[in-house]
């Protein structure tokens, strides 16, 4: 420009306007790009969630609350979207901003990036401990909020034994208690993470007063030009621009953090340890009475019990009819440890009895049942079915050859015969019908206005 050379200025123009457009370019292709993977990261972290809900052990469900386990799939997970969504891409963009900045700081002038430097450096030392307290309290607020949602799941469920007794204003008061609380590690959590804002403001408005100074001096005394510290004082503000985008979004952050060690702690539950071999299969009799292995649907099953390795490397299987012969030896159990429930219990039921367990409530009656589906497991003794240990048969193949009516009935959404269906999802309309005749329930059902395809709701 000085030298009044237009082309000089309108390449200078051109090269901005290139630039500005490839960004524009890249922040919409990022964009774009964050979303899709955000999203399926999400799809993800749900998926092996339910997945691997369903392996854990009925005594998990017993200690802890359906609002807090259902808290894990709703504030969580949307604490880890909005990260993703918008934190992430803020995080990334704050630091390859930082990155390029400090760059062009150390090309015009390496002695004067060092006060800038450490000015960053006691931001990220102050991030990072105010990070460590802050996280402590965020963590307290998603356990907080996942106690909320167990409490009010527990209380929309039992609406008419709550109206029946009249505890309405002592629910209510317990909670205000929890919701106190929650209010409580809300309170503490954002006001360790509401310092970092104007700790990092005034840290940066201090290196600028700084570098200002300095490179005054240094113009002063013709170590450089007026042109390149005018430059350098507007990178030096711009260096604090990403600090400030960092430090709005870790509130997010922090959250998401809480959120994800929730979700990891819960996918750390041990599963269910099932390593039975033992299978349930269908069989036709041959001619000669013996049971065969087939494909088909029969209404006849057999225990495919391996035997041993033959010489082909493969496995050797005895069939042993499926009867439902059921025998407790020494069997000792207790839902805990400092609780036995069942101490040296002995029993057998032979197939074709029908038996009724009497007794007072917590005798054990409801347990003996559990054990034989293995809900729980036992701490010593065995169970046979058939004559085979129940821990050496596959889980699910156990439970498929049992039927069991529970106390407390659960509707899923869906049709009337999708809920009659669930215990064989292959079974035919008329299986459905027959069925419904038996427990004397075809009758109402047939007066309903679509029949067995009114749709239920399990609310």
């Amino acid at each position: 420009l000085a030298d009044g050379n237009v082309s000089t200025l309108l390449k200078g123009v051109l090269t901005a306007a290139g630039i500005f457009a490839t960004g524009a370019l890249a922040a919409w292709g990022y964009s774009q790009t964050m979303v899709k993977a955000s999203q399926r990261i999400l799809f993800d972290i749900r998926r092996d969630l339910f997945s691997h809900i369903q392996t854990l052990p009925l005594k998990f469900f017993d200690t802890n609350g359906h609002g807090d386990i259902m808290s894990l799939f709703t504030n969580d997970i949307d604490t880890i979207s909005d990260a993703l969504n918008n934190s992430f891409a803020m995080v990334i963009q704050s630091f390859l901003t930082l990155f390029g900045t400090i760059t062009m700081m150390l090309v015009l002038s390496v002695r004067l990036t060092i006060i800038v430097v450490v000015f960053l450096i006691l931001m990220f030392i102050f991030i990072k401990y105010n990070g460590k307290r802050s996280k402590k309290y965020y963590h307290r607020q998603q356990k907080e909020l996942g106690n909320i949602n167990s409490f009010v799941q527990e209380m929309m469920a039992g609406q008419k034994v709550e109206k029946v007794f009249n505890h309405e204003q002592k629910n209510f008061e317990k909670f205000c208690e929890m919701n106190e609380s929650f209010r409580k590690e809300s309170t503490n959590a954002l006001a360790y993470s509401g310092m970092l804002i104007p700790v990092i403001v005034c840290l940066s408005y201090f290196n600028y007063a700084l570098s200002a100074c300095v490179g005054g001096i240094f113009v002063i005394k013709g170590i450089m030009d007026l042109g390149s510290i005018s430059a350098y004082l507007v990178y030096v503000r711009q260096s604090a621009m990403p600090m400030n985008q960092f430090t709005q979004q870790v509130n997010f952050l922090l959250a998401a953090l809480s959120g994800a060690e929730r979700i990891f702690d819960m996918m750390d539950e041990p599963a269910e340890i099932d390593e039975g071999p033992v299978t349930l299969c269908n069989v036709r009799n041959n001619p000669d009475g013996e049971p065969a292995e087939c494909e088909e649907f029969t209404q006849n099953f057999a225990w495919k019990v391996p035997v041993e390795d033959n010489t082909d490397g493969g496995k050797e299987y005895k069939l042993v009819p499926l009867k439902g012969d059921v025998r407790f030896s020494d069997v000792v159990f207790g839902y805990n440890e400092d609780k036995v429930i069942l101490n040296g219990i002995s029993l057998y039921a032979k197939p074709g009895q029908k038996i009724a367990f009497v007794g007072s409530t917590g005798a054990g009656k409801t347990t003996i049942i559990n054990l034989i589906n293995r809900f729980y497991e036992i701490n010593s003794g065995t169970i046979t079915y058939d004559g085979i240990d129940i821990k050496d048969i596959r889980k699910d193949d156990l439970r498929r050859s049992l039927s069991m009516v529970i106390q407390d009935t659960h509707l899923f959404t869906g049709t009337i015969a999708d809920n009659i269906r669930y215990g064989r999802l292959d079974a035919t309309d008329g299986d459905v019908r027959n069925a419904a005749l038996v427990a004397n329930a075809h009758s109402f059902i047939k007066r309903l206005p679509n029949g067995y395809d009114t749709v239920l709701h399990s609310d």
